[in-house]
């Protein structure tokens, strides 16, 4: 997402927040690096997957601990699961969500379904 981004939007400020899911209701935060006036913008979370919702909660509590204000985040993925849009709209009410499209559910292993499979796996893994 951040290339296609890149591409219609050149001399972007981008940063970075990389949030690892441990267990269906836990996350760690595990690198942050962000624009020293990031208090002062408005922001695109991006993020190809909501699945729980906890990493995205996650997120944006670093962007409001940052002083990013809920009204100025925007949260844009690809496929969300009901499960967590109803997470991240319910802890935080003034940011807005966009997705492409909403699955039917989570399985027991949080993977959506139809889905895509497990993003970050297919993406950092062999």
């Amino acid at each position: 997402m951040e290339a296609a981004l890149r591409a219609c939007c050149k001399g972007i400020k981008i940063g970075k927040i990389l949030v690892h899911r441990q267990h269906s209701d836990s996350s760690e935060v595990i690198y942050e690096k962000l624009p020293a006036d990031i208090s002062e913008r408005h922001v695109l979370l991006l993020d190809p997957l909501l699945s729980t919702g906890h990493t995205a909660v996650k997120a944006i509590q670093v962007l409001k601990d940052r002083g990013v204000q809920e009204e100025r985040i925007l949260f844009l993925t690809i496929i969300a699961a009901p499960e967590g849009i109803v997470k991240v709209c319910s802890t935080f009410p003034s940011v807005r969500l966009l997705t492409s499209e909403i699955d039917d559910r989570l399985t027991e292993d949080y993977c959506l379904v139809p889905g895509a499979g497990n993003y970050g796996d297919r993406y950092f893994c062999e």
